[in-house]
């Protein structure tokens, strides 16, 4: 039998389940805080993490989910120009009301508020990428095919 996963995980794992995603989050033993910590702790290379970074818009205050490779850097000036408006990083208590979960364990989905999510396309390649899902030692991988379910969230809707 195995060990039950943390409540931020097993959230994470439900809503995976609830939109069909063949996924299974894990515990692992290192935290995934970051893109590198999770490639260390996956045994993949940084290129094949997908990390989920939460923006809002400066004067809007309006969120924005952006989902990049971790080998990559957010071109922050080319998101602006392309939303219309300059973003900015929520403080921490800000991320947890919006999302549902820690900087650190944001996952691509899931979330307690609806909001846009944008997905860089090179991001996902043939590779598995990996996610880091609900807290700081989760993660999961998966299948490149599955980027859709990303690519036509729309403003307002909401994946679980």
């Amino acid at each position: 039998m195995t060990d039950p996963l943390p409540p931020s995980a097993q959230k994470v794992q439900d809503a995976a389940d609830a939109l069909a995603l063949a996924i299974t989050v894990r515990v692992m033993a290192e935290p995934t805080r970051t893109a590198e910590e999770a490639a260390a702790a996956c045994g993949v290379t940084v290129g094949q993490i997908v990390k989920s970074l939460l923006f809002v818009g400066a004067e809007s205050g309006k969120p924005y989910l952006l989902l990049v490779s971790g080998a990559n850097r957010v071109n922050e000036r080319g998101i602006a120009a392309h939303l219309g408006e300059k973003l900015r990083r929520p403080d921490a208590d800000a991320v947890r009301t919006l999302t549902g979960y820690a900087i650190g364990g944001i996952p691509p989905f899931g979330h307690d508020t609806p909001f846009t999510t944008y997905i860089r396309i090179i991001t996902l390649t043939k590779q598995m990428p990996v996610r880091s899902v609900g807290n700081i030692r989760s993660a999961c991988h998966g299948r490149p095919s599955q980027k859709p379910h990303f690519q036509r969230r729309k403003q307002g809707s909401r994946l679980a």
